[in-house]
């Protein structure tokens, strides 16, 4: 009892147990005074004698220490200890754990200890499990792990996970004994060679390395009497390719080498894989094709082979993997058609063939895939229409068939279980089908650059409750905003675009809106000047909104806080400029009719990155603040204004300017060799002006140049000059690189490119 009551209970402690599917209680809760504590929760107890053998506390929300002269250190006798999944609130791990001589089982994973781990652990000779992961120890030295693997003979099963171990010799571990069978060392920042005749022991069923990013080993050549049955190899610097022996692996069951410097080919005797059940293979350098063989992994239950540079057709064979629940053959060179047999696949969940370059139709079978989830072919060369039994499957939730060539009308959904429908970028036609307003769990809606038409009601989404985004742009809809209410709201919506759909009017369901992030409205026919309840929108939340290709007059105020992108640009807005908010980074308002000055105000927006404010009928002086600006801003254009006086003198170093554009104003004098200081600047566009100077040859200098350009102004002296004195590295040009435009002044048009 003084055991427990020296923790108190906080149901976090053991939140680790969620991730191994584990239920979490307080076990001490049936823990009592005056009972017996062979009938407690977690204790286990010898039939004969009634000593305490085993002690299973995992998962039960303990939180406190553990201190050197705890009770628990007054069972001699006990053989299983299970402290997994507590938090020992950084307790250093006592060395009074040496007392348990009898113990053979302890498992003190994710238990929040800290200090080094007590060399007396090496005292535990008849451990046969040791599982200290997922802690906060110190780093381990090749004393302790050589303690470990010399002292321990009896061990079988050895776990380390997320203990530092840079410190050690990756060799110390070829000790091992022959009766071992499962090590674990994932995320221990192993570096060096790791030893090979680990892979030889004769009773290893389990070797985990994954995430060890600078462990170097390679596979070897394999007998058929290992019984490996798990091999994870991922994120380490596994070398080489997959020896023909790889198939004499007949207990293994679950192999892994994502994310390392394998290549190779998958050589065909991987289908003598008999037992296995995952193959996960991803962002490797392989090179060929999907050996035919794949097929006769008959207990394979998940495929993945992501990123491998795979080439070549899909096997037909792939139809005889009747147990897989998860393929997964994304991003690679696929070419061809889909097999018709993968409609064998019944057991199927997940399909995945997306980034690749399939062509042809999607297979229709009236009764393909009854229990698929996910489908994933994005980003083919598909065409066709949409299959059948897409409609009708129950238990379908998320659609991926966005860039591709389908055709044909989007017909009614019956899977009522949908949340994800991407179908942008294809050439689909007719209406949106009126299904969509009785999918409930749908939160992810995007149609967007298809062919479809027609009208479309606001009310279609009325009971999307759920919906976060929507995105029907650029199709040849029309929405119709006569008949929409503003009695219902979508209290989820995250991002809305509704660019070229034909609206005439804010759509009303924003209103009551307060999580939106993104809304783009542009091009359609929206008059007059933003509504005052839009005010109200998104306050606090709306990072992003595109009005653009409207026919706005007027625009009041900005009063989106946190505000980072506008596009207010191609409207009919006049007056002066408004106000930008102070999280404002991209901001567009070119090709309208605002007139006045550039308050000196906007050099408070110390976020902006890119300033369009070309086309109007702004004029003044440039504020010269806005050389202190250049320190952010990456791109300034004010091109076609009627800007007077001198281009800014003020750009200081470390400014960050790639694009300068003041072309077609009337600035006057000299240009500005604070300019200089733009070591990044790309173009350079100051034509049309009145600049009154010589030929700047200094600009040479500017390391990134690739487009200047001075022409109608009142440039004179030598254009050659000092030129060569210059580089202009980046005009030195080919066919397909930068030119420069030199022009002393109208109408002689001078073009110069250098080989």
């Amino acid at each position: 009892m003084q055991f427990k009551t020296s923790f108190s209970i906080n149901k976090t402690a053991s939140e680790g147990c969620k991730e191994t599917i584990t239920l979490s209680y307080p076990k001490t809760n049936s823990w009592k005074e005056g009972t017996d504590c062979c009938t407690w929760d977690g204790v286990t107890c010898n039939n004969i004698t009634g000593q305490v053998i085993g002690l299973d506390l995992s998962c039960s929300c303990l939180y406190g220490s553990i201190s050197s002269n705890t009770s628990l250190f007054h069972l001699p006798h006990l053989q299983k200890l299970n402290f997994a999944h507590n938090d020992f609130n950084d307790s250093i791990m006592p060395s009074e754990f040496a007392r348990f001589t009898s113990l053979m089982y302890l498992n003190l994973t994710d238990s929040m200890l800290s200090g080094i781990i007590p060399p007396q652990i090496n005292h535990l000779s008849k451990l046969v499990l040791l599982d200290l992961s997922w802690n906060r120890f110190d780093s381990l030295d090749d004393d302790t792990t050589e303690g470990l693997v010399r002292k321990l003979t009896e061990l079988r099963s050895l776990s380390l996970d997320g203990i530092d171990m840079s410190l050690i010799n990756p060799q110390v571990f070829m000790n091992l004994p022959s009766s071992f069978q499962s090590l674990s060392l994932i995320m221990c920042n192993l570096q060096g060679k790791f030893p090979e005749n680990i892979f030889h022991l004769p009773n290893l069923k389990s070797l985990n390395l994954a995430s060890n990013n600078e462990l170097n080993l390679s596979l070897p050549e394999f007998n058929r009497s290992s019984r490996i049955e798990l091999l994870d190899l991922r994120g380490t610097s596994l070398s080489g390719s997959f020896p023909d022996s790889i198939g004499n692996l007949q207990s293994l069951k679950y192999l892994y080498l994502s994310g390392t410097s394998f290549s190779g080919v998958l050589p065909s005797s991987i289908g003598d894989l008999v037992s296995l059940k995952q193959l996960r293979l991803a962002d490797l350098s392989l090179f060929g094709g999907l050996p035919n063989s794949i097929g006769n992994l008959v207990s394979l239950e998940w495929l993945l082979l992501v990123g491998c540079n795979l080439t070549g057709t899909i096997p037909r064979s792939l139809g005889n993997l009747s147990q897989l629940v998860q393929l997964d053959l994304s991003m690679n060179h696929f070419t061809g058609e889909i097999p018709f047999t993968l409609t064998n696949l019944t057991r199927l969940k997940y399909l995945g063939i997306d980034r690749n370059q399939l062509e042809g139709p999607i297979p229709d079978e009236v009764n393909a895939f009854p229990n698929l989830k996910t489908l994933v072919l994005s980003s083919n060369f598909l065409n066709g229409t949409i299959p059948s039994w897409l409609y009708t499957i129950s238990s379908i939730k998320s659609i991926h068939l966005e860039d591709n060539q389908l055709t044909g009308h989007i017909q009614q959904f019956h899977g009522k279980a949908l949340e994800v429908i991407y179908l942008w970028n294809n050439r689909l036609q007719g209406p949106v089908p009126s299904s969509i307003s009785q999918l409930v769990n749908l939160y992810w809606l995007d149609l967007s650059s298809n062919n479809l038409s027609g009208i479309v009601e606001f009310g279609l989404f009325s009971n999307l409750q759920k919906l976060q985004h929507l995105d029907v742009s650029y199709n040849h809809l029309s929405f119709n905003s006569t008949t929409s209410t503003a009695d219902y709201v979508l209290p989820d919506l995250l991002h809305l675009f509704l660019a070229s759909c034909n609206i005439n009017e804010f759509p009303k369901l924003l209103r009551g809106s307060e999580k939106l992030i993104d809304l783009d409205l542009s091009n359609n026919r929206i008059h007059g000047k933003i509504p005052k309840w839009m005010r109200g929108v998104a306050k606090d939340s709306l990072r992003y909104l595109n009005l653009s290709g409207n026919f706005l007059t007027e625009v009041e105020q900005l009063l989106w806080r946190n505000i980072e992108i506008i596009d207010l640009s191609s409207n009919l807005i006049q007056g002066n400029l408004p106000v930008l908010p102070p999280k404002t980074s991209i901001f567009f308002i070119s090709n309208n009719g605002l007139s006045g000055e550039i308050p000196g105000l906007i050099c408070n927006v110390s976020s902006i990155e890119i300033l369009d404010l070309s086309h109007n009928n702004l004029g003044g002086i440039i504020p010269q603040c806005f050389g202190n600006l250049s320190k952010g801003i990456s791109m300034l254009n004010l091109r076609m204004n009627k800007f007077r006086g001198t281009i800014p003198s003020t750009f200081t170093e470390g400014c960050q300017l790639k694009n300068l554009n003041l072309n077609g104003n009337q600035l006057e004098g000299l240009i500005s060799r604070s300019i200089l200081n733009c070591t990044g600047m790309e173009v350079l566009d100051l034509g049309n002006n009145k600049i009154n100077d010589t030929f700047p040859h200094w600009l040479g200098s500017l390391p990134e140049l690739q487009v200047l350009v001075l022409k109608s102004n009142q440039l004179h002296g030598s254009i050659l000059g000092n030129l060569h004195n210059h580089s202009f590295s980046k005009l030195q040009i080919s066919t397909s690189q930068a030119m420069i435009l030199l022009v002393i002044c109208p109408p002689n048009t001078l073009q110069i490119s250098w080989p």
